[in-house]
């Protein structure tokens, strides 16, 4: 089995809809939550912040991790662990520019996701939101000075 690439996803939830990205990835636009890779030196707290601060403009209060996830891009093989956290934000910045390849924040309900399935950049975005319904919490603490080195070692959910 390859090395996965640990990657950090936020989950958020406003008035019953869930905040995420439209990004054009390979020419396709796609959903996913704000996500992105851990870089060196960094946390898993601290990355989750930065990648929604970059995506979003939103900043990012992380509450809980919903789950820690694998799963394996099926056309090219590679392997991802996602650390899902839940959380809120504030102090929307909206003349920030966005990430490269964002071209829009939206905020949509359970429902409007499931019917834009086909869109999702992959199946752990939705098995996130899923799973934030049904409640699904870890303790942050656990998990939240974890590094690039130290992340690997957490056991995943297989998708």
């Amino acid at each position: 089995m390859s090395t996965p690439e640990i990657t950090v996803a936020a989950v958020t939830e406003r008035e019953g809809r869930f905040l995420l990205v439209e990004e054009r990835i390979e020419g396709r636009l796609v959903l996913n939550q704000p996500a992105g890779h851990l870089e060196r030196g960094e946390t898993l707290l601290q990355a989750i912040v930065r990648e929604v601060q970059e995506e979003t403009a939103w900043r990012f209060s992380a509450s809980g991790l919903i789950g820690v996830y694998l799963w394996r891009q099926p056309r090219t093989g590679r392997l991802f662990k996602r650390f899902a956290f839940s959380g809120s934000v504030s102090e929307h910045r909206p003349g920030q520019p966005l990430d490269e390849g964002i071209v829009a924040t939206c905020w949509l309900t359970p429902e409007q996701i499931r019917a834009r399935a086909a869109r999702l950049r992959s199946p752990l975005v939705l098995r996130c939101i899923e799973d934030c319904l049904s409640g699904a919490r870890l303790a942050l603490a656990d998990v939240a000075q974890l590094d690039l080195d130290s992340a690997g070692a957490v056991a995943a959910a297989e998708i």
